[in-house]
């Protein structure tokens, strides 16, 4: 088989930064983010149009290593290169990272239009097509499916029956073990989503360089559905998968949980977190809280397909203020039925026994007046859960290839939007554990515990 496309592996082909000499002229940075933010500008245009690999970034560490090493011979004595063929060949890796990384940028867009226009779905359902069968399958335009298939399988995404048939006889098709990773909404392996969280930071990408020189911000909407349904649709599969195992590692919580519990989900989102934890603990009551309109829509339309509409419910709020949260709790008394009524009966019973907060925690513009606001509508024994980003606890400039992706997400989206909601506390996508301590302290807790979660990208605490 060919070497397969892994979105995972973007994170490291964007983020690579060696070590190099100055590039004095600026022309090869300068000129690949020219390109770069006119694929940004285009895509949303391409795509409306088509319904009516290049270098590896891990190619420089490679070449640095190998110019290091190596030797010339002149009449049999070893000759090292001379300084300035070593800067040559360190500057011109750069530059070829550089244009690595728009090869993986324009890829991943492809991949997105695959996603949008149910490509990848209809290849899997229909087995493999010509152009122009998928073009009338899927309404797309004929000239640009057959495009599409060809990039695809020169990036090795498709397969080809027979590579050297007449453009309009050759036939594609979905390999089944990019299936999962492609089109299953609910694999474990489902990592297309990716595509839309890059089409989102494209989309927005002329606000946030109107904004870089005020800081004024960037509002969350600006990045449009793209990003809001690629968020959730990344983080489903393991809320589908991994919700009840994550609450199980607070034992007391979870055990509260199954007798009736009162859940408050911060930052909601789509609702896939709030719909995961009422499926895996169907006695228990859940309210999802989140300061996006449109996202709230959606996770209502999304708990009502997946038959728990009966046990949870959305509400549009800021979760930094004391008065949304309090709203929250007063609107789950409506679930408060059976065994719950005939616990607590003093005024806490109207609050939460566990306030759950998946990735969301570092985009809060107020995140101690939230932590403080959840601490002040706990049940006697509750809890908090954040799920937030796996980082180092320092800075550091050799940072790891999560890491790096992170810190690119949080200059093109995550400051931008944060800063726009408020300035009080614009963190940014990377948030460090003594940050999250630092802020449970300043909120009136006394204890924050890193939970024992195996998760490549998120670490877990527990607050109280």
């Amino acid at each position: 088989m060919s070497e397969t496309f892994n979105p995972h592996l973007l994170a490291e082909d964007a983020g690579a930064r060696p070590s190099t000499p100055e590039n004095k002229d600026g022309h090869t940075l300068e000129h690949t983010v020219s390109l770069f933010s006119g694929v940004a500008a285009e895509f949303s245009g391409v795509a409306a149009e088509f319904s009516g690999v290049g270098a590896d970034a891990s190619v420089t560490s490679l070449v640095i290593d190998e110019v290091a090493g190596h030797v010339d011979e002149v009449d049999g004595l070893a000759v090292a290169p001379s300084p300035e063929e070593q800067e040559a060949a360190l500057v011109g890796a750069f530059a070829e990272q550089l244009v690595g990384m728009l090869a993986s940028a324009t890829t991943l867009l492809t991949v997105e239009l695959g996603r949008r226009f149910g490509l990848y779905r209809t290849l899997r359902e229909r087995g493999p097509m010509t152009a122009d069968r998928l073009a009338r399958t899927t309404g797309v335009a004929p000239r640009y499916a057959r495009e599409w298939l060809e990039q695809q399988a020169a990036a090795g995404i498709l397969g080809v029956d027979d590579a050297s048939a007449g453009r309009d006889e050759r036939r594609f098709s979905l390999p089944p073990l990019h299936a999962p990773v492609l089109v299953d909404e609910t694999h474990p392996a489902h990592a297309a989503p990716v595509a839309g969280l890059l089409a989102g930071v494209a989309l927005a990408f002329p606000e946030v360089v109107a904004d870089f020189r005020q800081g004024r911000g960037v509002a969350f909407e600006e990045y449009g559905a793209e990003l809001r349904q690629g968020l959730g649709a990344l983080n489903r599969p393991g809320f589908t998968h991994e919700m009840r195992a994550w609450v199980e590692t607070l034992p007391d919580r979870a055990a509260v949980l199954d007798a009736g519990g009162l859940v408050l989900d911060a930052g909601c989102g789509t609702g896939w977190s709030t719909i995961a934890i009422a499926t895996a603990f169907p006695a228990a009551r859940v309210i999802g809280l989140d300061l996006d309109a449109a996202s709230i829509d959606e996770a209502r339309e999304h708990a009502a397909a997946a038959g728990v509409a009966d046990r949870v419910a959305f509400l549009v709020g800021d979760a930094g203020d004391a008065t949304a949260v309090r709203d929250a709790a007063a609107a789950i008394r409506a679930f408060t039925a059976g065994p719950v009524e005939s616990r607590e009966t003093d005024a806490a019973a109207s609050g939460f026994d566990l306030v759950t907060v998946f990735e969301a925690l570092h985009d809060m513009g107020r995140p101690v007046d939230a932590l403080a606001a959840f601490r002040s509508q706990l049940r006697s024994g509750g809890a908090i859960l954040v799920a937030d980003e796996r980082v180092a606890d320092e800075f550091h400039a050799d940072a790891d290839p999560i890491e790096r992706m992170l810190y690119a997400m949080s200059v093109l989206h995550c400051l931008p939007a944060t800063t726009a909601e408020s300035d009080a506390v614009a963190n940014g996508t990377v948030l460090r554990a003594p940050t999250v301590r630092r802020w449970a302290a300043a909120a009136g807790f006394g204890r924050v515990d890193v939970l024992p979660i195996e998760n490549p990208f998120w670490r877990f605490y527990r607050i109280g």
